[in-house]
């Protein structure tokens, strides 16, 4: 039984990674495609810079050129105007510090209500405009956050090694290759027209296959987790594919999305959305197939005894209580990235059936309830593969049953005869 299992799994695995092999090979981008910059959102040239300093002034200073010309046009609305007290404005001078006119000076105004407020010796990031007027070419656009980002990177791997040891050193490895696998083949082969689905299903089983296997080790333990794993992202982009299709997603949404779909419209929006989810998914999949598998693994160490239909009933318990806590947090996970767009409907007074319905919040239900669907799958199917392998794989030590624990012993240690 052992033996036959251990062929099954060889005969999925070693076809599928080569598979993904060469899905790499055929599908590698070899960098993105050039455009020419439209100047517009994140598609803009952009340089580092420093606030010199921020002077004080009288926001009517600045708005010159409102005045009229000549006549008396005064009313009683203006007449309020000069006499309210004054409106004070930030006039900042920014020194650009990067770039081929590293040390260039501009001034940015900043009004009182501005969401963003300058101050002295800050870094930002400024956007450049070369076909603008000399005046106007430069001008702030962020903040510079490197700084903090970076050490809050930092404080993540220093616990992440504390508390994981090799382990953990070898989670930021695969966190590090998965993260070079999205930035050098999934992004730019969807940009070089590439379908988004196939390259999705590549990028992400290789990113399963490396994470998994540099993280847990090659062993009949990773193997279940991965096979778990692979089926459950088949069903995932079955019923992706089905309700992104029926529900009609365009998948172009917002600003961002319109702008991709601008510079690049061989691209199939739809396709990258049923992508998104894919990726999305995986990461928590990954969690559940490895949990279960090591929950099953650890009983059988705990009862040498229990065969496949005692651990998988064992194991299907502890899933249950990891598929409510998971399927909360993927609710909540996007629920919280989609709050500011809950707020302007709440703010609207729209009813329940209008938010759902709208394409925006359409695509987050959809992409929860199917990522959702696959989590729920990932248990029952992970715990009975790896029930059935751990008790076909580990039998008792020559042949015969190992006693359970707890059983009642003489003195001695010897099994109390009956």
């Amino acid at each position: 039984m052992s033996k036959h299992l251990r062929k099954v799994i060889a005969a999925v695995l070693i076809p599928f990674s080569t598979a993904v092999l060469v899905g790499l090979v055929v599908l590698w981008p070899g960098g993105a495609p050039p455009h020419q910059r439209t100047g517009v959102g994140f598609d803009r040239q952009t340089q580092q810079a420093k606030v010199v300093k921020v002077d004080k002034v009288d926001c009517k200073s600045v708005n010159a050129g409102q005045a009229p010309s000549n006549g008396d046009t005064s009313t009683a609305e203006s007449q309020s105007a000069r006499e309210a007290p004054p409106r004070w404005c930030g006039k900042a001078t920014v020194e650009v510090t990067s770039g081929k006119e590293k040390g260039r000076t501009f001034t940015e105004i900043v009004q009182p209500d501005s969401p963003r407020q300058l101050h002295a010796g800050q870094d930002v990031i400024v956007s450049y405009a070369p076909d603008a007027p000399h005046d106007l070419q430069y001008s702030v656009t962020d903040v510079n956050r490197r700084l903090p980002m970076a050490l809050l990177a930092g404080i993540f791997a220093l616990a992440v090694v504390l508390v994981g040891r090799l382990r953990g050193v070898m989670a930021l490895v695969a966190l590090v290759v998965s993260f070079a696998v999205l930035t050098l083949f999934i992004l730019p082969a969807v940009l070089q027209g590439s379908n988004p689905l196939l390259v999705a299903v590549v990028g992400a089983s290789a990113i399963m296959l490396i994470a998994l296997y540099m993280c847990h080790g090659l062993s009949a333990r990773t193997s279940v987790a991965v096979l778990g794993t692979l089926v459950s992202l088949m069903l995932i982009g079955v019923l992706g594919s089905l309700f992104i299709g029926w529900a009609a997603l365009t998948g172009n949404t917002d600003d961002n999305t319109g702008l991709i779909h601008g510079l690049y419209p061989n691209i199939d929006m739809s396709g990258l959305l049923l992508a998104g989810v894919i990726i999305g998914s995986l990461g928590v999949l990954d969690d559940v197939t490895v949990t279960q598998t090591s929950a099953v693994w650890e009983l059988h160490e705990a009862n040498p005894t229990m065969g496949p239909r005692g651990l998988y009933r064992a194991g299907i318990r502890i899933g249950r209580d990891h598929i409510a806590s998971v399927v909360n947090t993927l609710v909540l996970a996007y629920a919280g990235a989609a709050l500011p767009l809950l707020l302007l409907f709440s703010i609207a007074q729209s009813s329940v059936g209008t938010v759902a319905n709208s394409e925006l919040v359409a695509e987050e239900i959809v992409r929860t309830l199917v990522g959702s669907i696959g989590l729920v799958a990932s248990v029952p199917l992970t715990t009975a593969l790896a029930a059935l392998v751990v008790s076909a794989d580990r039998p008792a030590p020559g042949g015969r049953t190992a006693p359970r624990l707890g059983a009642k012993r003489g003195s001695g240690g010897h099994r109390r005869k009956k």
